[in-house]
């Protein structure tokens, strides 16, 4: 008699890392594919912000020397393109659960593989927004910067954990209380102004660095100047504490996920 059952399969390798590219697929199509001109806005959105603000320094307050050194678009972006990344990924991982409810009903997608999908995408791409950015900036106004590549990169790293933290956190306080959106938006509205994109940490009255200190993008926005101004120390910056934070809001974020989220996906 022969035998017609089928032979047992084995599990399927390189599970976890499929599905995470699914899931970046699937977010470059709906992010960038159905807009016109894709990741070319992705790139034109921090270039114009960085034209109209030195346009309102320079032409509209007649302010001629920036804080460090004498190109007011590469000041700014210095402190813009670092703030933007950690804006955008921190948005990125906290919606993860909802932009991806209906894949998460699935036993082979967790919430987990969500948030690195989502997490992994934005920080690619604004890696490429930040090395065509700077590099056109360099090029368009003949600047000849002497740049220390590794607290570039350190600045990098500390702005995805800050992200990747913060982000799952709120992914999971989003989810549990809705209010949390208004009152998350309320609170980090003066963000911007707090973090030092626009001036250095030292132009800080010193009775207000004590408290702006805990901003942990203040830090991160000193690192990368420190990278592209040779002269400029910011012996402020502590990593051990912009990494506490990070490493502090991802546990939490992770703990409460995994106690909760399935109800979530009922909701």
């Amino acid at each position: 008699m022969t035998d017609t059952s089928f032979p047992a399969q084995s599990p399927r390798k390189f599970k976890t890392g499929r599905t995470i590219m699914a899931l970046i697929l699937r977010e470059m199509a709906t992010t960038y594919g159905k807009s016109p001109g894709g990741y070319i806005w992705a790139v034109l959105q921090p270039i114009g912000a960085l034209a109209v603000f030195t346009l309102v320094i320079a032409i509209g307050l007649k302010i001629r020397t920036p804080s460090l050194g004498t190109s007011f678009m590469l000041f700014y972006a210095t402190g813009h393109l670092p703030y933007s990344l950690f804006n955008e990924t921190s948005g990125k991982v906290s919606r993860a659960i909802r932009f991806s409810r209906q894949l998460l009903r699935y036993p082979g997608v967790r919430y987990s593989d969500a948030i690195i999908a989502r997490f992994l995408l934005n920080l690619l791409t604004h890696i490429m927004v930040f090395y065509v950015v700077m590099t056109g900036i360099h090029i368009a106004f003949g600047l000849q910067s002497i740049l220390h590549v590794p607290s570039i990169l350190r600045s990098f790293a500390m702005t995805a954990a800050l992200g990747l933290g913060v982000g799952t956190l709120n992914c999971f306080l989003m989810a549990k209380f809705p209010i949390w959106v208004i009152i998350w938006n309320i609170l980090t509205r003066p963000l911007f102004l707090l973090s030092t994109v626009i001036y250095t940490f030292e132009q800080i009255p010193w009775r207000y660095q004590d408290v702006l200190w805990y901003n942990p993008l203040v830090h991160v926005v000193g690192m990368m100047r420190r990278g592209f101004y040779p002269t400029y120390e910011a012996a402020y910056v502590s990593e051990v504490y912009v990494y506490g934070v990070s490493v502090i809001c991802l546990v939490m974020g992770l703990v409460f996920l995994n106690r909760h989220y399935r109800e979530f996906l009922n909701n």
